[in-house]
């Protein structure tokens, strides 16, 4: 069991940046993957960033390559998205997920969730 809880979220404006981080507790020794997914409304559920359990291997959603980086620190039992030059399309409630079996995109592959929190850029 992994207890997931994302931070970090609120409101800015195009162009500008947030950090959002997400804490893990519970079987942190798991070599687990981990990703971040967003959804916003009436929309389906997409994939962001994905990052390894040694944070060598990474993956990137074509829409976000260049303006988000995904990292953690084991150490502190903690994931981060990095968001630099946000766009309105980013709007939406961002999700932590891990999974214990591999790096992936598919959201159907991930074992434990956040319970979410809301990223909103004006324009």
């Amino acid at each position: 069991q992994v207890h997931l809880v994302e931070s970090g979220g609120g409101l800015v404006q195009a162009g500008g940046s947030l950090r959002l981080s997400c804490a893990a507790s519970g079987r942190t020794f798991s070599r687990y993957a981990m990703g971040w997914f967003r959804q916003a409304p009436g929309k389906e559920r997409e994939f962001v960033a994905a990052i390894s359990w040694s944070g060598g291997g990474t993956y990137y959603a074509d829409s976000v390559k260049g303006r988000f980086t995904i990292s953690r620190d084991n150490a502190k039992n903690t994931m981060y998205l990095q968001m630099n030059s946000l766009k309105p399309e980013d709007t939406a409630v961002y999700y932590c997920a891990a999974s214990m079996t591999k790096l992936t995109r598919r959201g159907d592959e991930y074992d434990y969730w956040g319970q979410g929190t809301q990223v909103t850029v004006s324009s």
